[in-house]
């Protein structure tokens, strides 16, 4: 009776100790669920909400939850993971691109991209250094006087005449002002500060998707990254831009360790487009027309992503895109705007051609069971089969900001005229 007494016992014990480490197993899982899956989802009112994992999330709305846009998610159907928000959205069709773009950027300011010392009677200075001021800064005024390209800021230096001047600038979100004292140059007789400065970019990438726009524009989205200064890695602040027809002429193939790259030629000095918005998920702004060849299919979301399968629309010659295919490796929901995908070439004739990702395909579209999810970020230098992409979702929200944004403005203009119409009409009264 004892020794059975025992067993139990014994029986009990193992399935107490399994039992721990189950939970410990199950609180591991939902933990890091509750790190690596989003804070937010999108849906639509014809799909329920599933959410991608290797075990089993399921999504909970009680009543209270229906009202705050909100849902509960569930390991197993069972254990809490975390509390999500959740905006409901109508189905969105996109234009698939992959067409190579060009683009001229004007800055808001002139960049500061280095800084030099000056040879000056008993050694050497740099004003600019002194007063404070570093690579990356965004000059914007010099004595009250707005700066719009390097020749202004030359010019105000000048006209200073040895005197400081104030320096207004910006440095990431923040906006600071400093004295500086010019010094003369002997060797260009002139007044300077030691900076280097850049008023304009140019370069080429590849539109992810085209949407007409309720106002008759048609916009557009592209690059999947933000176009930053080559010197200092800062976004550069748009102040205005063109769009420009493009056509790949060359293509220098990537190996490890060193990126390749899509050499463009501009057709034309003419626009085709204008830019509006130079962000971290990408490039923003309208066309003048569609392409040619159009591939209307519908905006995935996060949760409509697997890894698995995939293809991409990229332009390897001339300005008409091709789908090659890829896979998706990994999803990273949690990642920078712009890491969320982990793609890599699989097409034979892709890798021959360019070796994989090469820089200036940053935009192509990636296409999974029909729908349109993200687009290509980055290249892995040490690996150029495979790079970063992009959700189709964080660039479409920067679109739809953009499109309430000038509904808005064009509101306000009819009524702002209007309000001048009716204005006489008062007058008489």
């Amino acid at each position: 009776m004892m020794m059975k007494q025992n067993r139990v016992k014994k029986w009990i014990a193992k399935l107490a100790v399994c039992g721990a480490a189950l939970l410990t197993a199950l609180t591991g899982t939902a933990q890091y669920y509750a790190r690596s899956l989003p804070d937010h989802y999108y849906t639509l009112p014809d799909r329920p909400l599933r959410i991608g994992a290797a075990f089993p999330v399921t999504v909970s709305r009680s009543a209270e939850a229906e009202s705050m846009q909100a849902a509960e998610l569930r390991l197993f159907g069972i254990m809490p993971v975390k509390t999500v928000s959740l905006t409901a959205v109508s189905p969105v069709q996109v234009y698939a691109g992959g067409e190579p773009f060009g683009i001229r950027m004007h800055m808001a300011g002139v960049m500061v991209v280095s800084l030099s010392e000056l040879a000056v009677s008993g050694g050497h200075q740099c004003p600019a250094e002194a007063a404070g001021i570093e690579p990356g800064d965004i000059i914007q005024e010099v004595n009250g006087m707005r700066i719009s390209c390097s020749a202004d800021l030359q010019e105000a230096v000048a006209a200073s005449d040895g005197a400081p001047v104030l320096v207004s600038y910006l440095r990431g979100t923040a906006q600071r002002t400093v004295s500086v004292q010019p010094v003369y140059s002997p060797a260009v007789k002139r007044w300077q500060t030691g900076m280097w400065v850049r008023d304009s970019t140019a370069g080429i990438g590849t539109v992810t998707y085209y949407l007409p726009s309720a106002t008759g524009q048609i916009q557009f989205a592209g690059l999947g990254h933000a176009v930053c200064d080559p010197d200092t890695g800062e976004l550069v602040p748009l102040a205005s831009g063109d769009v420009i027809p493009v056509s790949v002429r060359d293509v220098i193939a990537g190996s490890r360790g060193a990126p390749g790259e899509l050499r463009g030629r501009f057709d034309t000095g003419q626009s085709i487009g204008t830019l509006l918005s130079n962000s971290a998920s990408g490039v923003f702004g309208t066309m003048t027309a569609l392409p040619q060849k159009q591939m209307l299919i519908p905006l995935g979301f996060r949760q409509d992503i697997e890894r698995g399968a995939a293809t991409i629309l990229t332009t390897v010659s001339g300005n008409t895109p091709q789908e090659f295919a890829v896979e998706i490796e990994e999803i990273r929901g949690r990642d920078a705007a712009m890491r969320n995908l982990i793609v890599h070439v699989t097409d034979p004739a892709l890798l021959a051609q360019t070796g994989g990702i090469v820089q200036g395909m940053s935009g192509s579209p990636i296409i999974q069971n029909g729908r349109l999810v993200g687009a290509v970020t980055h290249v892995f230098v040490r690996d150029p089969t495979r790079g970063y992409g992009i959700f189709a979702e964080n660039m479409y929200a920067q679109t739809a900001a953009q499109a309430v944004s000038a509904e808005r403005e064009a509101a306000g203009e009819q009524a702002a005229a209007a309000g001048s119409q009716q204005k006489p009409a008062a007058l008489r009264t």
